[in-house]
């Protein structure tokens, strides 16, 4: 069981296979993105909700606080955004090294993708999606589990889906000049025995968005974190999203105001969404947690936030996984040879 750095087209490489997960409204930006590419993994830089001006200065910040070149700096892009496409323009155009896209899947994603000669990857939760995007010429895939935080694609847990991805990819010829599809595991991963774990499953990296809300780099404020901290499982609700997904989320008042059907609709629409149900505002709501407001706020997160007991570094969380990985190793007596384990 053996990790190699994560390798993407274009000759791009991040040296730790860890992908941050990218996490709007604001709460994944330049500090938090800048900080994992110094670690040697994949920063991203939510998009959503940004204006054009904003996510082009968030991405030329991220680049002049990225001291390592042994990581990368991407973008994450809801398909269901209305601003898709001007967002994926923007962000070619300010340098970005890789563009990440889920709730929903976008052909025309790959298509930019080839236009504009920058690397795509998708977020998919589903065999059928994995198989259309490797056809497409994805050579790296996220596989978003129902344990991961947010809009949700699936119900079904990570340790099902990678296996069930990488034996029905593994059975098609793979298309010339791309090779064997890279899958990265998202979604219920909190420790560096998960990470070996889905690394045996057939994934080559993982995705962590939860941890790293509770990280010093995460620039939202301190009500939002320590609401993370010391969870139960009663703490942890789904709901539905205006978006026309299920979604993980935080158990709040505004949670409450929505289960009981007491909360306010929007008065006035900025028709941030392709197709939205008006339920109430989630982009107002999700800034609001930014914000540290309890009372008004959306807080997403994933299953498994109930293991986080404290806030620390970027750098102190890599170090963490890195101390597990080797716990692991050593525990299971696994023999990585010459070639580098996980880290």
């Amino acid at each position: 069981m053996v990790f190699a750095p994560l390798k993407f087209n274009n000759n791009l490489i991040a040296q730790k296979p860890i992908i941050q997960g990218g996490m709007a409204i604001r709460v994944s930006r330049a500090p938090l993105a800048a900080a994992v590419a110094n670690c040697g993994g994949v920063g991203v830089i939510a998009a959503s909700g940004l204006s054009e001006p904003e996510l082009k200065e968030q991405i030329k910040l991220a680049r002049s606080l990225q001291t390592n070149k042994n990581g990368l700096i991407a973008v994450n892009i809801m398909f269901a955004a209305s601003e898709f496409r001007r967002l994926i323009e923007n962000s070619v155009d300010a340098g970005i090294d890789l563009i990440i896209s889920g709730a929903g899947f976008s052909r025309d994603l790959f298509s930019i993708g080839k236009e504009t000669g920058v690397q795509v990857v998708p977020i998919v939760s589903s065999v059928k999606l994995a198989r259309i995007s490797k056809k497409l010429g994805a050579n790296v895939i996220i596989v978003e589990s129902g344990e991961a935080g947010g809009h949700l694609g699936t119900d079904q847990p990570i340790r099902k889906l990678i296996p069930e991805i990488r034996q029905a990819l593994d059975a098609e010829p793979d298309l010339p000049g791309v090779g064997k599809v890279t899958l990265v595991a998202a979604g219920g991963v909190t420790s560096g025995a998960d990470i070996m774990e889905m690394m045996s499953l057939g994934a080559s990296g993982v995705q962590m968005a939860t941890r790293f809300v509770l990280s010093k780099e995460c620039d939202v404020h301190d009500n939002f974190k320590n609401l993370f901290l010391n969870k139960e499982e009663k703490d942890v609700v789904m709901m539905q999203s205006p978006v026309g997904l299920p979604a993980r989320a935080i158990l709040t008042p505004l949670i409450e105001r929505l289960q009981n059907g007491t909360i306010e609709k929007p008065k006035t629409c900025d028709s941030c969404l392709k197709h939205c149900s008006h339920s109430f505002c989630i982009i107002r709501a999700l800034d609001a947690a930014r914000k540290g407001d309890i009372e008004n706020g959306l807080f997403f997160t994933g299953a498994n936030v109930k293991k986080y007991t404290e806030i620390l570094s970027v750098k102190e969380i890599f170090d963490k996984l890195e101390a597990e990985v080797n716990e692991y190793i050593k525990n299971n007596k696994i023999d990585c040879g010459k070639e580098r384990c996980v880290f």
